[in-house]
């Protein structure tokens, strides 16, 4: 390569302006968030961001006004961050000034909207901020989480009722979730109401037992905190690496009348319980349970008022439950709907709430990736990895079982279905497709484009690279990848190769939809990007799936050295400057890949990477890998700090200094173990940023950065 880069001269904000229009925000195709009112209208925001609407979705002409902050009564807001509407949209509580805790979860100030009188309150004048509320099925109670203990605001009367007050910062929260439930079961609230408004079930976490956590507070640039000009300041919270003591949940009952409280005793007394909701009835809560293993899940059907649960379904595995068993869990009226890849592949069944085994609803032979719902005819929903693993599209099968396709046949096709699956929001995009939202009909016939993305193409399809998908047999495997080329490809020249991938087990990265990214801008210096899934990852059955558990980091790097191997044979790649880029897990198979004994690379970069499972959280690691007692020969050759001595190329890390998830020490003692034995490595840290490392342009930052390593060294 040539340039100021690989002549030694700092990279500087020409670069990273350049990038800044194939990274976030610049590079999103417009969006549209799809959100129903209980009678099938579809909530829109007014370009001003002041106005809320209710549109008819056969004709966006007829509208109402849920919301005008102009002739709001009592309280006067600029504007709002989002919205929730109550459950018979009577009401609507708004969000500003929110102050994230982690990934997914904020506190915020909200307000409550009535819409008849036009009043807007604060949800809460006892509380400054508060999180994850949720109102009664009639409205007329929300319950919030502030300081670790749950509140009921009463709207009727304005009173607010302390339903726990053992809420305590690293010790007990009620309600919301704990960290690790946050980050690995994508669950920030465990609340419920009862359909008939008397009672409120909650989980409780004790984290006292948790070790503590400390990340250091810097200054920064990026939003300064003054605070810690001088001295830095620390964020602690508790963190459960591999083997740990985790938070005790509890499962408990409120009753709104009494004001009284009960336990609930689930029997085998679960580790986890990552889901709970009433189903139907005001005796009836659905509650999803693992074991510490994750090879064990039953639900339970839990009558709150007697506190009597009885087992309806269990599955167990031969490595983990699929995170689709309780993420994607359905209740319907006399059924629930739940995810297994017990035959092999990821298909849905529908089971009775007696706990009858009434089949599957979805596809045997291929991964089903979400369910949703049966409608009022008979016809069933959901979406496929179909016709290939990098597609996925929607199918439909009617009451006589004949299955179509709504929609494109290939691509990737995600659906909002209304309350009564009468129609449905399409988000749809393949490579060469721009993401676009339309509205369409149940049999599938489009109503109307929702999104025009006339200006974003004009401006963002000159900028992308020349993306097409590829396979090749690798010792007996078929692996699937994408490679993207140059605009101006020449196949007589040679180019130098950036193997990017992830690489986490159910992950998938060859997938057929829009992205405009990094790897569209190296292309236009001259690179080729390639991408293969290798074994552990998604939308292949479970078999493909499953080959790591236990055995992190083993199959994976046999894949992507593969992957670098078959790249090296084409007759475009300069088989000699080929290098290694990922991101968290992807960052972790770098470092694996790269100190394999057969390293094909010239080059890796790891950002914000796992180094060694023990440094990890319990339910990510210990559902692939068990606990260190259990699994110690595992853990010990699924370190990439236990191989960092076998490094076989140059090596450029890159982490924030406040990242929750993958901590600092990852990579701070993989290079230490580098230093101690001499062997020299490249490190860019980014003060006060997360994991994801945004913000303030600096994601435009983390990839001048790489393209300057690789220039360098490619």
């Amino acid at each position: 390569m040539t340039g100021a880069a690989a002549a030694g001269v700092p990279m500087r904000s020409d670069a990273v302006g350049e990038l800044s229009a194939y990274t976030a925000p610049a590079n999103a195709a417009p969006s549209y968030e799809a959100v129903y009112t209980p009678d099938g209208k579809l909530v829109e925001r007014s370009a001003d961001g002041k106005f809320l609407f209710a549109v008819d979705v056969r004709d966006a002409g007829r509208r109402d006004t849920l919301i005008n902050l102009g002739h709001t009564r009592e309280t006067t807001l600029t504007d709002f961050e989002g919205f929730i509407l109550s459950p018979d949209a009577s009401k609507i509580l708004l969000w500003r000034e929110s102050q994230p805790v982690y990934r997914r979860s904020f506190e915020a100030k909200y307000y409550v909207y009535e819409r008849r009188t036009r009043l807007l309150k604060p949800l809460s004048r006892q509380h400054e901020l508060q999180r994850d509320p949720l109102f009664s099925p009639d409205s007329r109670m929300v319950a919030f989480v502030a300081g670790g203990n749950i509140i009921c605001a009463k709207l009727d009367y304005g009173t607010e009722v302390a339903v726990t007050d053992d809420g305590a910062v690293n010790a007990v929260i009620n309600g919301a979730t704990d960290w690790t439930y946050e980050e690995e079961f994508t669950v920030t609230s465990l609340m419920s109401w009862a359909p008939d408004n008397l009672n409120l079930c909650y989980v409780r976490f004790d984290e006292s037992a948790v070790p503590l956590y400390s990340l250091p507070l810097y200054r920064g640039t990026c939003h300064p905190m003054e605070q810690y000009a001088l001295y830095p300041g620390q964020l602690t919270y508790k963190y459960p690496v591999a083997g740990q003591p985790n938070s005790t949940v509890s499962l408990h009952s409120y009753d709104v009348e009494t004001r009284k409280t009960k336990t609930i005793e689930l029997p085998g007394a679960p580790c986890y319980i990552p889901r709970i909701a009433y189903a139907g009835t005001p005796e009836r809560l659905v509650v999803a349970t693992l074991n510490r293993e994750q090879n064990h899940y039953e639900i339970f059907a839990v009558n709150p008022k007697s506190t009597v649960a009885r087992s309806i379904y269990t599955d167990n595995s031969r490595a983990w439950i699929i995170p689709e068993a309780y993420e994607d869990l359905s209740l319907e009226g006399n059924s629930l709907v739940v995810a297994s890849d017990r035959d092999g592949w990821t298909r849905y069944y529908r089971v009775s709430y007696t706990g009858a085994d009434m089949g599957a609803v979805t596809d045997e032979g291929v991964d089903a990736t979400a369910y949703y719902g049966s409608d009022a005819a008979g016809n069933t929903y959901w979406q496929v990895a179909a016709p290939t693993p990098a597609d996925r599209t929607i199918r439909r099968r009617d009451r006589r079982g004949a299955v179509t396709t709504l929609g494109a046949a290939d691509g990737t096709s995600a659906a909002v279905f209304s309350p009564d699956l009468s129609t449905y929001v399409l988000k749809y995009s393949d490579i060469a497709t721009p993401t676009a939202f339309t509205l369409h009909r149940a049999d599938g016939r489009e109503v109307r484009a929702l999104t025009d993305n006339a200006a974003y193409a004009a401006r963002a399809l000159p900028l992308k690279g020349r993306k097409e998908f590829f396979s090749f047999d690798a010792g007996g495997v078929t692996l699937n990848g994408y490679m993207v080329k140059p605009a101006d490809f020449d196949p007589s020249r040679r180019y130098p190769v950036i193997m990017s991938q992830y690489s986490g087990p159910g992950s998938q990265s060859v997938l057929n939809r829009w992205t405009l990214d990094w790897e569209d801008y190296y292309t236009s210096k001259g690179y080729i990007i390639m991408c293969v899934d290798g074994r552990g990852t998604g939308g292949r059955g479970a078999a493909f799936r499953t080959i790591v558990y236990k055995d992190l980091g083993h199959y994976e790097t046999i894949d992507q050295i593969a992957a670098a191997r078959h790249a090296a044979s084409l007759p475009f790649v300069e088989s000699s400057k080929i290098g290694i880029y990922g991101w968290s897990y992807g960052g972790y198979e770098a470092l694996m890949a790269a100190s394999a004994d057969d390293c094909p690379y010239a080059a890796a970069v790891a950002v914000a990477p796992v180094t060694d499972w023990r440094f990890y959280d319990t339910v990510y690691t210990e559902r692939y890998m068990l606990t260190p007692a259990i699994n110690e020969n595992g853990y010990n050759s699924a370190s990439a700090i236990g191989r960092a001595l076998h490094l076989g190329c140059p090596l450029l890390a890159m982490y924030g200094t406040t990242d929750d998830n993958v901590h600092p020490a990852n990579t701070l003692q993989y290079i230490s173990t580098l230093q101690s034995a001499g062997i020299l490595a490249d490190m860019f840290v980014f003060p006060n940023m997360n994991h994801s490392i945004n913000g303030c342009n600096a994601r435009a930052v983390v990839y001048a950065r790489m393209l300057q390593f690789f220039n360098q060294h490619l």
